[in-house]
């Protein structure tokens, strides 16, 4: 179904129908499949929209089973949210449902990855047809997926931004890129922002920087970080500072068109150039927008006068497009463009395959020549034919869909709408954002912008869970929510979440009092 289509069925809902009453049904072994989610003491649910979609029954493990076979057999990192970890079975669209039936609306879209929609009718059929072709050859073999796909993207990347590296994450990209800068500049230094996230891998652990991605052996060599320039956090920021329809709650004495915080923050860049690296350096990585630390938004102009100075440097720059790539920001393609930059290399992964393991790094000639002549660089799964049918449906359904306008549309809505929020709650310090990828900071007060205790920030996060809204976490305290749901989205399930939230604000405010 088109997102036309979708929108006008809304419409027609909101318009005539009646509160939703929510259908129950007994457990899963009684043989039924659909429950609401559970209610929530003498709070009314918010009403969840409709969804023209419906689940399989699950038949597969029980649920203490899946936790003791985790327990046993997976990994011992504690990464699932939430106590008792979601059992997921089934996804479709904007929606998931759970081993028992309940639906929710998903606000997160596997960490920002879910681009078009889980199980979007077009890429799922792409995938069949594909999965009974060809579904392996690697490089050594041509395929004709591949060339369509390299074609594809390079038409939406600007001069020289033409030689396309396929690979299978966006720890492979960013890997891949530090390997590019030393090969081309003959030089070691990186320098990345505290607070970014470039990967989990032991090379790109050395960019990472926040916390608990660190280890006490040494790894990822000749990284250095430097302040990252927070407007909301950091020791500047004012009320023009960003690239966006919400400002920050600090006041300041700039022009709309000048920013002294931006200012100060370059003298942190031009410190760190002076004191902490080489005087020629190897590059610099930025994400448009910072998403692990929070959805944290740079100044107006910090990345140009940034890429410039590390130009002087010898350095090349590189834009980390892995959250903020495919039209997610609205306003523009790619998240390099709305600083008005251009970067030397650019690497992507997440929404590039709506969730099927895909990732690029793409480059200019002359860059890729520097590499070819140091390596023979090989990935054997790099490419390979149904991670490139898959990538060009997604291309095609963005554009076919109009998903880029609708990220900017219905995010705009959005971020407006969370904003009226931070003007209600006191522990609502920040909303901040751009298109469908947007920040909630929760503080203590506004006065002191502490982070507000993780305790009581997983209780907010539960209570969205339980009335039906799925949202992510980051920020180094694990303080700040964040917002991407598919692009997809429309206004009336933004409605929804919307109210899911103060919903859960009320009720944290409320258990405070008590």
């Amino acid at each position: 179904m088109t997102l036309a289509w979708r929108h006008l069925l809304r419409a027609l809902y909101l318009e005539t129908s009646t509160p939703r009453t929510p259908k129950t049904r007994p457990s899963p072994k009684a043989g039924a499949f659909w429950t609401s989610v559970a209610k929530l003491g003498l709070h009314t649910k918010p009403s969840m929209p409709p969804c023209d979609f419906t689940p399989e029954r699950y038949q597969s493990l029980a649920y203490d089973r899946v936790l003791e076979i985790h327990k046993q057999h997976l990994s011992p990192v504690l990464t699932p949210y939430f106590s008792e970890p979601l059992l997921l079975h089934q996804g479709h669209m904007e929606w998931l449902f759970d081993y028992e039936g309940n639906r929710y609306l998903d606000f997160f879209s596997g960490i920002v990855t879910v681009s078009v929609g889980h199980c979007h009718p077009k890429v799922n059929a792409v995938a069949q047809k594909q999965l009974g072709r060809l579904w392996h050859t690697s490089a050594v073999f041509f395929h004709p997926p591949i060339h369509e796909y390299a074609e594809k993207l390079s038409a939406l990347l600007p001069e020289p931004l033409k030689v396309i590296f396929l690979l299978n994450s966006g720890s492979e990209a960013n890997d891949l890129a530090m390997l590019m800068a030393r090969a081309h500049t003959n030089n070691t230094d990186i320098i990345s922002f505290r607070g970014a996230y470039h990967g989990c891998s032991p090379y790109t652990l050395g960019l990472t920087n926040v916390g608990f991605y660190k280890m006490e052996l040494p790894s990822g060599m000749g990284c250095q970080s430097t302040m990252c320039p927070d407007v909301f956090c950091g020791p500047w920021g004012g009320s023009h500072c960003r690239d966006s329809p919400v400002q920050t709650i600090r006041k300041c004495s700039c022009a709309p068109d000048c920013c002294q915080a931006k200012d100060q923050y370059i003298e942190q860049f031009k410190d760190t150039l002076s004191t902490s690296v080489a005087k020629s350096i190897a590059g610099f990585f930025a994400e448009p927008i910072q998403g692990v630390n929070g959805v944290v938004q740079y100044p107006k102009g910090f990345l140009k006068e940034a890429f410039e100075l590390v130009r002087e440097r010898g350095g090349v720059c590189v834009a980390d497009e892995v959250q903020t790539g495919f039209g997610r920001l609205g306003s523009h393609f790619w998240g390099f463009q709305t600083h008005g930059v251009l970067p030397d290399i650019v690497t992507m992964a997440k929404g590039i395959g709506n969730g099927f393991p895909m990732a690029a790094v793409v480059t200019t000639p002359e860059i890729a020549k520097s590499l070819a002549k140091r390596l023979l660089h090989f990935n054997t799964f790099g490419g390979n034919p149904m991670a490139c049918a898959i990538g060009s449906s997604v291309l095609e359904v963005i554009k076919e869909e109009n998903l880029q306008e609708n990220s900017q549309e219905v995010g705009t809505y959005m971020l407006l709408k969370f904003a009226k929020l931070r003007d209600e709650f006191e522990i609502v310090g920040d909303v901040r954002g751009k298109g469908l990828m947007i920040g909630i900071e929760m503080v203590k007060d506004k006065t002191s912008r502490q982070p507000l205790p993780r305790e009581e920030v997983n209780q907010i996060h539960q209570d969205c869970k339980r009335m039906g809204l799925l949202i992510g976490r980051g920020g180094t305290f694990s303080q700040t929510f964040r917002i991407a749901p598919s692009m997809c989205i429309t206004k009336p399930e933004v409605d929804f979440a919307v109210e899911v939230f103060r919903s859960a604000l009320i009720q944290h405010m409320e258990s405070q009092a008590k």
